[in-house]
């Protein structure tokens, strides 16, 4: 067994952005979205960077995570990284790299609840700025 909370915040923000989006891609699809078109489009409102920024910022100004999933998250966002994402500044890429990160240390420590309880969370966040749209 590996100590996964010594891996570097990219290693985690690889897996954690895999896990988010299969979590997202689920939602979708279990909420009558079939047409792979539309599931793009609408994902793209819970995965982009820009949307992780916002659901990062929103846990972080309600105190939602615990000191040791603040660290995780400062691991990720602090990594450093030769990409950048292509609609995203860098400043809004690094704080969605921290979400992807913190997303990976609770799926590879098993987790399994909170990650549950956190996606849970921000899909309903992202479906509340919606809204209004």
């Amino acid at each position: 067994m590996r100590d996964y909370t010594q891996l570097n915040g990219l290693a985690l923000a690889y897996v954690g952005d895999a896990v988010y989006e299969v979590y997202i891609r689920d939602y979708l699809v279990e909420n009558g979205q079939t047409r792979p078109n539309t599931l793009h489009k609408m994902a793209t409102h819970y995965v982009s960077a820009k949307a992780q920024a916002m659901l990062m910022e929103a846990m972080l100004a309600t105190d939602l995570l615990t000191e040791d999933e603040k660290l995780f998250y400062r691991r990720g966002r602090n990594a450093k990284s030769h990409t950048s994402a292509k609609n995203a500044d860098v400043t809004t890429y690094r704080v969605a790299t921290g979400f992807e990160a913190l997303m990976g240390y609770l799926h590879l420590t098993k987790q399994q609840d909170r990650l549950d309880e956190l996606v849970a969370w921000c899909i309903a966040k992202v479906g509340e700025s919606n809204e209004g749209k």
